[in-house]
């Protein structure tokens, strides 16, 4: 199964086929003559449910808002291709090139013009709309302006042209604004007061087909898609499809609890699982958007893992509660408190940080500037400290600052003592990290720790994807500089009576991981 990030019509991609609808079987019934009451006839259905409950019509609710949801389509200049240097790999690329060369245009990038369609919802009166940041977004690489021109169509088949106001791709929003006036529009709604099982109606444009109603109830609150640091997605069972993205979401009393951004399926369709950026998280990013065209949030300078099964089995931890401190930014705020790499992070501002309430999403809605208690576990005791929150910096910043130099010594144990009690105990070959292979690994002088250099087949190392050349930078939060000390940590894991110990592993120039591992049981 996959998740389906980008919701846009398929009808609108290249090369995408046109959808084809098959008629409904029409139902045979007796003719009714005027004035006269049909054979068998049923009376009027009466409510199913008293106030409050299940609606027998949702008819009313939709006249009533989908006026102010809306299409969004974009348009754009694509390259889809150039001539290649080079023989011909086919008779028909050869023919191409011919042809090519005949017009006089060999070696020329090939554009066209690709459109894409989504949905969007108008909160203003004077024309602001929002929908979600993919929906308008060139894609990966592209610059900021390059889509040429967003059109906003209404229900009424009249059309806008849009311009951006602001957009936020950490939570995938975007704020739009057309030049109108007494425009229909709805209302953001309180998203921390919907539960399980209310009922949940999604307006939309899926596969372009234009206004399209859909109905269900709220299957699962605070979900984690591993989509972002910002999950905490409503999960809803109303029909969403490719071309629903950036569309409401509402209740039944017609306020918009969320946007709707992804599904999972494993097909590309709706199986029942289609998941919304809830009114809470989105109604502040909008507000800032309006007010400024940018977001601001607080910001810690660390980078966190969950505290998973195997992580929290190294660290004689329950399970999800709390968050390891895998990386930290030298100068940044949680540095100037005394946080440390390997603290568990288990609550920040009197709130518990777990799987549905994450450390990332506390601090973002923070107030930069606040002093916040952060309680935490070191070397398992409990201990709190206070750190004052900064305002996150820009993503191309925050992410030239996720690398993280580990404290150590240079390993000078070439003959690599305790390299086979290692291989015995994990499943893994350690070598020292000589010169040689800093160069070919691209490992700077500051990376302290053991090479992988081999993986025993089935080992529980091999199962949590481990590889040749990464690098174990501690074991049970004591660094690992040679292989002799790789084993002595996990001895002294023997014997304080742990079957998994905690490695902390770098690969690359990627920031490093915490993995937890099962030791051999045939270990003595």
């Amino acid at each position: 199964m996959r998740i389906v990030r980008s919701l846009l019509s398929a009808a609108a991609l290249l090369g995408g086929a046109a959808a084809v609808l098959a008629p409904a079987f029409a139902q045979t019934t007796a003719p009714v003559v005027a004035g006269q009451p049909a054979q068998n006839a049923t009376p009027p259905a009466a409510p199913i449910a008293p106030p409050g409950g299940a609606p027998r019509s949702f008819a009313d609710l939709t006249s009533r808002l989908s006026p102010a949801v809306v299409n969004v389509s974009t348009t754009q200049k694509v390259e889809v291709g150039k001539l290649r240097g080079g023989a011909p790999s086919s008779p028909l690329e050869e023919l191409f090139r011919r042809f090519q060369e005949q017009q006089g245009d060999a070696g020329e990038p090939v554009t066209r013009e690709a459109t894409s369609l989504g949905s969007g919802f108008i909160i203003d009166p004077a024309g602001y709309i929002v929908t979600n940041n993919h929906v308008i977004s060139a894609g990966e690489g592209a610059g900021k302006d390059a889509v040429d021109t967003i059109t906003v169509t209404l229900s009424d088949r009249r059309e806008y042209k849009a311009k951006v106001i602001g957009r936020d791709a950490l939570t995938d929003m975007a704020l739009l604004k057309i030049e109108g006036t007494n425009l229909p529009f709805v209302k953001f709604g309180n998203s921390k007061d919907v539960r399980v099982g209310d009922w949940a109606i999604a307006i939309g444009n899926p596969f372009g087909l234009g206004g399209t109603v859909t109905a269900g109830i709220v299957s699962a609150l605070h979900r984690n898609i591993g989509s972002g640091q910002y999950d905490r997605y409503i999960q809803t069972d109303a029909s969403i499809n490719q071309g629903n993205s950036g569309g409401p979401l509402f209740d039944l009393d017609g306020n918009v609890i969320g946007i709707n951004t992804a599904i999972f399926s494993p097909t590309g369709g709706n199986v029942g699982l289609g998941f919304s950026i809830p009114a809470e998280l989105a109604f502040p990013v909008i507000q800032q958007l309006r007010a400024t065209g940018t977001v601001k949030r607080g910001y810690l300078g660390v980078g966190i893992q969950p505290l998973t099964t195997d992580i929290a089995a190294g660290l004689g931890l329950p399970k999800d509660r709390g968050e390891i401190v895998a990386s930290i930014e030298a100068s940044g705020p949680a540095a100037r408190a005394g946080i440390k790499q390997g603290d568990v992070i288990v609550k920040i501002n009197n709130a518990d940080v777990t799987y549905d309430n994450t450390l990332s999403y506390v601090v973002a809605n923070t107030p930069i500037g606040a002093n916040v208690p952060i309680e935490l576990i070191r070397d398992g005791q409990r201990r709190t400290i206070n750190a004052v929150i900064a305002q996150r910096p820009a993503e191309s910043i925050v992410q030239a600052r996720a690398g993280l130099k580990s404290e150590g010594d240079e390993a000078t144990d070439t003959k690599a003592p305790g390299a086979e009690s290692a291989k015995q105990s994990l499943g893994i070959t350690l070598q020292p990290l000589t010169a040689e292979l800093r160069q070919q690994l691209r490992i700077t002088d500051a990376v302290k720790g053991v090479v992988i250099a081999g993986i025993t087949p089935g080992s529980d190392a091999a199962t949590n994807g481990l590889q040749r050349g990464d690098i174990i930078l501690q074991i049970n939060q004591r660094p690992t500089v040679t292989p002799a000390e790789a084993a002595a940590a996990v001895d002294l894991a023997r014997k304080a009576g742990r079957d998994t110990v905690l490695l902390l592993v770098q690969r690359g120039a990627l920031p490093p991981r915490y993995v937890g591992i099962k030791l051999n049981t045939d270990k003595k």
